[in-house]
């Protein structure tokens, strides 16, 4: 095999798909559901999603009856209005794009390759798929699967060979964890080879835990609070990154890669090293997650729900130019007394030695519509 080697079947049918289904179904389904895929309007989650879900397991039925439960449909069915709506919601994908799909053999990649190629039958514009494997060279790394299932589904792929394994273990000390070193070898490789092939997309396989696992590295051990975006471009700004697994669970995940039986390739080189932190904090999400299940989703929503000025990044909000804009609209303390120690220390401060108090402040007063009877509100700090 090549250093980089495309492998490119003349009959391409879509992963799990027949291909006489596509061809007769393809015009029908393009014309139904245009402008609904990535469209902006506000009913797009419901009437896209749904339709979707219809015009997919219509033209999938056949096969699906046969080898398909409806535990199987109704979880890949929820799969593919997450993924879209994260292409919908960041803007992922856009028609003429090629999307350089990044497949590892693990159970992350192969669902995201398995349902980008799915929605990309039924999406109103065009976009082309290729998926691409770095090869590391690691001791006993089976490297038929990958190709094989590729081949297999009819999947246009490119296969490249580089020995970063040798490079990883050589400049890593002993006892020291490889992820990092390894990652960055990898992503330089595929950031360079998506440019020299003309991709406009990256797509990696990170789901909603992996962003919330790195959030909570960043915040334990990094010291700052950040996390995977679900778009990114890169530093030298020559390609464009997408997560479009970014609101799908671990769980289903693992479900959906058990129901669809990939040919898992375990990762020998990291995976198998132990007190890996990011190890150590999926098995704090995991625990949360079996304690308290709407946790994991409250965080996540708090990523997306940020208030800079309720944090203490000078650099994301300006403190500096925080001033006070008083009307003269007196509130007094709604008590019964209030007792002024040292108060010629009071004085000469220039603040009251009796300060008057009130039962409740009028302003804040309501009067019932057809009662003389006022109504005392609560006395509550706003700012705080």
């Amino acid at each position: 095999m090549t250093v980089a080697t495309l492998l490119t079947p003349q009959i391409t049918p879509e992963l799990g798909v027949n291909s006489r289904d596509v061809d007769v179904n393809h015009q029908a389904e393009q014309a139904a559901i245009d402008a609904m895929l990535y469209d902006d309007s506000d009913d797009f989650k419901d009437s896209s999603a749904d339709f979707m879900d219809e015009q997919t397991d219509n033209s999938l039925a056949d096969t699906q009856a046969m080898t398909e439960t409806a535990e199987f449909r109704k979880l890949q069915k929820k799969l593919r209005r997450q993924v879209s709506w994260a292409i919908r919601d960041f803007n992922m994908i856009e028609d003429g794009d090629v999307v350089m799909v990044c497949v590892s053999g693990g159970k992350d990649s192969y669902t995201l390759l398995d349902i980008l190629l799915l929605l990309k039958r039924i999406a109103p514009i065009h976009f082309d798929i290729v998926a691409v494997n770095l090869d590391q060279k690691q001791p006993g790394y089976p490297e038929e699967v990958l190709p094989a299932y590729l081949n297999e589904q009819g999947i246009a792929h490119y296969i490249l060979e580089k020995d970063t394994y040798s490079i990883v273990k050589s400049v890593v000390p002993e006892g020291k964890t490889y992820c990092s070193a390894c990652s960055r070898l990898r992503r330089g490789s595929l950031y360079g080879f998506a440019k020299q092939i003309g991709a406009t997309k990256i797509a990696l396989g990170h789901h909603r835990d992996d962003m919330l696992a790195t959030f909570f590295l960043n915040l334990f051990h990094g010291g700052a609070l950040k996390s995977m975006p679900p778009k990114l471009l890169s530093d030298d700004k020559q390609n464009m990154l997408i997560r479009p697994l970014a609101y799908v669970e671990e769980k289903d995940i693992i479900e959906y890669a058990q129901l669809k039986e990939f040919p898992i390739i375990p990762c020998n080189l990291c995976g198998s090293q132990t007190n890996l932190q990011r190890a150590i904090i999926n098995d704090m999400l995991r625990e949360w997650d079996d304690t308290h299940p709407q946790r994991l989703a409250s965080i996540f929503k708090a990523i997306q729900n940020v208030a800079p000025s309720q944090l203490a990044d000078r650099e994301l909000f300006d403190f500096e130019a925080l001033t006070l804009d008083r009307d003269d609209n007196e509130r007094l303390f709604e008590g019964d007394n209030i007792q002024a120690g040292q108060v010629e220390s009071l004085a000469e401060i220039g603040l009251p030695v009796m300060p008057a108090t009130q039962i409740f402040n009028p302003n804040f007063a309501e009067v019932e519509k057809g009662s003389r009877t006022s109504q005392k509100i609560p006395t509550i700090n706003p700012v705080l």
